[in-house]
C-alpha cells in the first residue's frame, strides 16, 4: 500500500493532478502536486495565480471567478481541473461570471493563505463555506485575536509580529490534528527572520505529516528542500503559452543524502538564480564579486549566485542538482597541477568528472586559483588575502580566466532572463 492509498492521517496525497486553461496566465498548463510542493520563480512567471486556480476549483463559492480571471488574448472561457488520489475529482468550468464546479465524488476543503492578508486575518475565506476550513478559521481568530494583559493586540495588523501570527497559527493546526485539507500559501517567508523561516518549513512538513497536502510559492531558499527535489516546481512564463511549470525528478538514495548533508540555505539560492556560479571554496566566493565589479557588472542585479560547494569533490553532485533543477552553472576547479605537469591520478580524475558533467560552462584553472589570481600564502588566511587583494581590482588587472567566467556568467544569466 502506498501513501496515496493510506487511510486515516499521516503523509498522504490529496490532489494528484491538476489542470488549468485560460485562467489569468495559465493558458494551459498542467502538473502534479507532491504532498510539499514549493513554486519557485521570479515575479510574474504565474506562482500565484496557480495557486488562486487551484483554490478556484475547490471552493468556488468563497473565490468566485470574474471577467479578469481569464486569458486577455485567449478568450473568456476558464476550464480547471483537479484529481484525488481516491479517484474523486472536479472540474470548474464557464465563463466568468458564469461557472460551475462539476464534482466527481468529494474534494478536499482547502485552506488559502494569500501574501495581502499577512497583517491581518491570515486565511482569506467565507466563514461556514466548508466545515473544516470554519475549524481552522476559527483557530486563526483565536491566535491572531489573542491580547496582552493590558488589552493590546499581540499580532497588530501591518507589522513583523503579524507576520508571527502564521507561524503560531500552523502550529495550533497541527496540535489540533487538523488533517484531509489542502493548504495554500502565498510566501511563507514575509516577514520573518531567517531562523523563524527554518522553523516554519519544519512546521509545514509537521502539518503535512498529519495528513494535509502544503503547497507554497517562495522567495526564500529556506523553504527549499534539495534532498527532496521533486518538491520543486519551476514557473516560468513565455508570451506564446503563458505559464510553463517544470518539475525535476528525485535524486538518487546515495546523492539525496549528501545533498541534504552538504546543502543549507546559502547553497539552496542557486535554485533562485538566473545562473550559479559553483566555486570550490570561500577564497573564490570572496573574490568573484571583486571581478565582476571590475569589469562592470553586478552578480546580484543579474541575478547569479557565487556558490561556494565545501570543496571540490562536491562540485559534481551540486552541478548534477542544479542541471536537474534547470539552473545553467559555471563550473571554476582547480587543475590542482602546473600545465607542464599532469595532475595526480585522484585529481586527473575527478578533473574528469567535473568536466562530464559541467560540459562547455567550465572554466580549469592553472594551477589552481590562488596561481591564476596571485594570491599566495599560508592557507588559513587566503580567504582575508583574497578580499583585500582584489577589494580594488581594475578592468585591465583581472586575469583573462577569472574575466571568462563571469563572461560566460553574465550570457548564461541574460539568456534565462530572455526566456522567462
Amino acid at each position: 500500500m502506498n501513501d496515496a492509498d493510506s487511510p486515516g492521517p499521516g503523509p498522504r496525497l490529496l490532489l494528484t493532478k491538476v489542470r488549468v486553461r485560460g485562467f489569468r496566465t495559465l493558458i494551459d498548463t498542467y502538473f502534479r502536486p507532491g504532498l510539499v510542493s514549493a513554486l519557485v520563480g521570479e515575479p510574474g512567471t504565474g506562482k500565484s495565480n496557480l495557486l488562486a486556480a487551484i483554490r478556484a476549483a475547490l471552493d468556488p463559492k468563497a473565490a468566485p471567478l470574474t471577467h479578469a480571471d481569464t486569458v486577455r488574448e485567449g478568450g473568456p472561457h476558464i476550464r480547471i481541473d483537479v484529481e484525488t488520489a481516491e479517484g474523486t475529482g472536479g472540474s470548474l468550468e464557464g465563463e466568468p461570471p458564469s461557472t460551475s464546479l462539476i464534482k466527481h465524488g468529494d474534494l478536499p476543503p482547502v485552506l488559502y493563505l494569500p501574501a495581502s492578508l499577512r497583517g491581518g486575518r491570515i486565511v482569506d475565506t467565507r466563514p461556514g463555506t466548508l466545515p473544516q476550513v470554519e475549524l481552522a478559521w476559527g483557530l486563526v481568530d483565536e491566535t491572531i485575536g489573542a491580547r496582552s494583559d493590558r488589552g493590546e493586540s499581540l499580532y497588530p495588523p501591518g507589522t513583523s509580529e503579524a507576520a508571527h501570527g502564521l507561524v503560531n497559527a500552523f502550529e495550533t493546526w497541527v496540535e489540533a490534528g487538523l488533517s484531509g485539507m489542502v493548504v495554500l500559501v502565498e510566501e511563507p517567508e514575509l516577514f520573518l527572520a531567517p531562523q523563524t523561516q527554518r522553523y516554519l518549513y519544519r512546521t509545514l512538513r509537521r502539518l503535512a505529516d498529519e495528513g494535509n497536502q502544503i503547497l507554497y510559492s517562495t522567495h526564500s531558499p529556506s523553504f527549499l528542500n534539495v534532498a527532496r527535489l521533486d518538491e520543486l516546481v519551476f514557473t516560468e512564463h513565455d508570451p506564446a503559452v503563458g505559464t510553463r511549470l517544470s518539475q525535476p525528478d528525485p535524486l538518487q538514495a546515495d546523492d539525496e543524502f549528501r545533498a541534504y548533508s552538504e546543502f543549507d540555505a546559502t547553497r539552496s539560492e542557486l535554485f533562485l538564480a538566473r545562473a550559479a556560479i559553483l566555486v570550490e571554496g570561500q577564497t573564490e566566493r570572496l573574490a568573484l564579486p571583486f571581478v565582476f565589479n571590475a569589469l562592470g557588472y553586478d552578480p546580484d542585479a543579474e541575478m547569479i549566485s557565487i556558490i561556494e560547494c565545501g570543496g571540490k569533490p562536491n562540485i559534481p553532485l551540486i552541478a548534477r542538482v542544479a542541471t536537474t533543477a534547470g539552473v545553467p552553472v559555471v563550473v571554476v576547479h582547480d587543475r590542482d597541477a602546473p600545465k607542464e605537469k599532469k595532475p595526480i591520478q585522484a585529481e586527473r580524475r575527478l578533473n574528469q568528472i567535473i568536466a562530464r558533467v559541467a560540459g562547455g560552462n567550465r572554466v580549469e584553472l592553472t594551477p589552481d586559483f590562488e596561481g591564476v589570481a596571485g594570491l599566495r600564502g599560508h592557507a588559513s588566511r587566503k580567504p582575508a588575502r583574497a578580499w583585500h587583494t582584489f577589494a580594488d581590482l581594475k578592468k585591465q588587472d583581472v586575469p583573462p580566466p577569472l574575466a571568462a567566467i563571469v563572461t560566460k556568467a553574465v550570457a548564461l544569466a541574460r539568456r534565462s532572463a530572455d526566456e522567462a
